[in-house]
């Protein structure tokens, strides 16, 4: 049972008979009939009764009928989907929590304005986890960090930048300024769990100065972090970006990171399992950030208590 087939004996009924059907589909009657007798065959059962010049469905066609109709809407559906300049369907995207609360609104506003058909469904993480759903297909891309590791995006994945963030490192103000690691007062660095890529960063810059924190206190979210920081309860690592939603930051001081280049946020899938949504998405963002550009860096100053 195939959906030409299908289609035929929709239109069949649509038609009320053959030869209507025939002219309907640009097809000769001969052609229709056949592909009718042919479903019959397949299915091991009559679908139309002839009633004078007219043909009724039988009980079995009638049943056949619904489900002929959502075969074929689905098969439609599907045709838009996989269309390049019409995109729709659902897109899961995973990202990092700092890209959803800074970067993401906006652009995610202009994307649902201009492919309304698409269901995007958003959940955030650290790198490690996100990078690990995109390779179970548990979402279909992910905005992660660069990971410090390169394996971490091995054969499998596919990557495209689009954004750069500025590292820097947050202590409660007063805290004097921060050259180097020994400059830190405090023993507690306050970030997120395990696979959270900034962090990543940080323990490694720790170490190459032959310094380790003494205690790691692991939060859920920036604006709990930025809490502890202001608290005096240790110093954490944040993009830049953060800073501009925190009205907490009164409390806190921020230091440059210059031993840190800045860390690309990467949109990831796996390889060959793209679509135009996800194109449309990856349009979007490269056109988004090429739009803000720096501007937004240059925004924001250092400031070294």
């Amino acid at each position: 049972m195939d959906l030409a087939a299908l289609a035929i004996f929709r239109a069949v009924v649509r038609e009320n008979g053959v030869t209507r059907a025939a002219a309907k589909l640009n097809r000769v009657q001969s052609n229709v009939t056949t592909r009718i007798k042919q479903l019959e065959e397949q299915l091991g059962t009559a679908l139309f009764i002839r009633d004078g010049r007219r043909l009724v469905l039988t009980p079995a066609g009638e049943t056949l009928l619904p489900y002929a109709e959502r075969l074929l809407a689905l098969a439609d559906e599907a045709r838009h989907a996989v269309r390049e300049d019409r995109p729709s369907g659902r897109l899961r995207l995973g990202t990092m929590e700092s890209v959803a609360a800074t970067r993401l609104p906006g652009l995610l506003a202009r994307y649902h304005q201009k492919w309304p058909d698409v269901a995007l469904e958003l959940e955030t993480g650290t790198t490690g986890k996100l990078i690990e759903r995109v390779r179970e297909f548990e979402v279909d891309a992910a905005l992660v960090a660069t990971p410090l590791d390169p394996a971490a995006l091995d054969d499998l994945f596919e990557a495209v930048p689009v954004f750069r963030e500025e590292l820097v490192m947050l202590t409660p103000r007063g805290h004097r300024p921060i050259h180097e690691v020994r400059d830190i007062a405090l023993s507690t660095l306050v970030a997120f769990e395990r696979g959270c890529a900034y962090r990543t960063y940080i323990e490694k810059w720790y170490l190459e100065h032959g310094v380790r924190p003494a205690r790691v206190l692991e939060l859920g979210s920036y604006h709990a972090i930025v809490a502890c920081v202001a608290a005096g309860a240790g110093v954490a690592v944040a993009p830049r970006s953060v800073l501009d939603l925190q009205i907490e930051s009164n409390n806190i001081a921020v230091h440059a990171l210059p031993d840190i280049e800045p860390i690309e946020t990467l949109l990831v899938w796996r390889r060959g399992h793209f679509s135009s949504a996800l194109n449309a998405l990856r349009q979007t963002l490269v056109a988004g950030e090429i739009a803000v550009g720096a501007a937004a860096v240059e925004d924001a100053p250092v400031v070294a208590a």
